[in-house]
């Protein structure tokens, strides 16, 4: 009797986190389908004369399209970004569990440390840095940063330690190089590890703000992220803005939860076999 109340205690709790978590996202989609007006004026969590089409029509066509070249732009940074990552931090972790080298350990702190630095604290020295080269309020400003993963190659070389070194040897004793050997063998068992990685990295930059805000001058450049808030600080003097933030909003994230629902299978199945694995 006690393991049902908690069973049932336990499954009350989870609904609630749930809800919790689900609630703004509810209303995200309730209020993509309003006018201005009954934006500010209507029940917050329930429909009012729903036009969602009609938004969506506006939000497109508004500003000779922008928000099309904002999406595209926001595609470009995070696939590039997250796939560079991914196999940069791949690499690395290989690297970092299978060979040896001099300061190999000293070199993964450093890495590591990485991990702990906030994004605020280097926005301004990469920004330097990318004038110096002359890559300021260009793709390259956003897309090179966003290529390096600290935690990426800390998950990397958790998943390449357990590449069995016997199975690598053997490789090597059939003649196969060192990368054949990464691409078609550890790859393969650190396939989990490399999802994780590149949805991680994706959704990171997707909804990145501070660092095109710091990099990019000009909008035909900019993400969603810094194009919605452009937008929105213009409400005041166009109230259409108002609506047309919040339905580009819930545009902005259809792609995370399809990439997310697309990528779940691959993930979980990785980690399943990876849990049955002698």
């Amino acid at each position: 009797m006690r393991t049902i109340g908690l069973r049932w205690l336990t499954t009350v709790l989870l609904l609630v986190l749930a809800a919790y978590f689900l609630l703004p996202l509810y209303w995200l989609v309730v209020a993509a389908t309003k006018n201005t007006g009954d934006l500010i004026n209507s029940s917050p969590l329930w429909f009012a004369n729903p036009q969602l089409w009609t938004n969506l029509g506006d939000l497109f066509s508004f500003g000779d399209g922008i928000y099309l070249r904002w999406i595209l732009n926001s595609v470009i940074y995070s696939a590039l970004g997250a796939a560079g990552a991914t196999l940069i931090a791949a690499c690395a972790g290989y690297a970092m569990a299978k060979c040896e080298f001099r300061g190999r350990e000293a070199l993964f702190n450093v890495i590591l440390a990485g991990v702990l630095l906030p994004t605020t604290a280097i926005g301004l020295p990469l920004f330097l840095l990318m004038s110096d080269v002359g890559l300021a309020n260009t793709y390259w400003a956003v897309l090179l940063p966003s290529l390096v993963s600290p935690f990426g190659v800390y998950l990397s070389r958790v998943y390449a330690a357990t590449v069995p070194d016997d199975v690598l040897d053997a490789a090597r004793a059939d003649g196969a190089g060192e990368w054949r050997i990464f691409l078609t063998i550890a790859l393969k068992i650190m396939s989990p590890a490399m999802v994780t990685i590149f949805l991680f990295q994706f959704i990171g930059i997707w909804n990145n703000y501070f660092l095109p805000l710091v990099m990019l001058s000009d909008s035909s450049l900019y993400p969603l992220t810094l194009g919605l808030t452009s937008w929105q600080g213009f409400a005041d003097r166009e109230p259409i803005l108002q609506t047309l933030v919040v339905v580009g909003s819930f545009v902005s994230v259809i792609p995370l939860i399809v990439l997310s629902g697309a990528l779940q299978r691959f993930w979980r199945a990785g980690l399943t076999e990876g849990s049955v694995r002698e």
